[in-house]
């Protein structure tokens, strides 16, 4: 399933932490499994462009991150049809 512009995602990759650049401090950090962000842009459904933010909305840092790393999140449950 291709994941669409503003789906809320979150890091699967359980075996390596994904390395990036605090945007305000520009200190090294590492994005781990279960990391939410949000997808800005979708690149032929194979990598996505993922803003990650805090509680507050500031983005910390924006990764292009594969499609095999990433699990779109779910709010409401899906209806059974009889």
């Amino acid at each position: 399933m291709a994941l669409k512009e503003y789906d809320v995602v979150a890091l699967t990759n359980e075996t390596n932490e994904i390395p990036a650049i605090h945007k305000e401090t520009n200190q090294p950090i590492l994005l781990r499994n279960g990391q939410v962000g949000t997808v800005l842009m979708n690149f032929d459904n194979q990598a996505y462009l993922v803003d990650f933010a805090n509680v507050q909305g500031e983005t910390y840092a924006m990764e292009t991150v594969p499609a095999t790393q990433l699990m779109l999140l779910a709010y409401e449950p899906v209806s059974v049809e009889n």
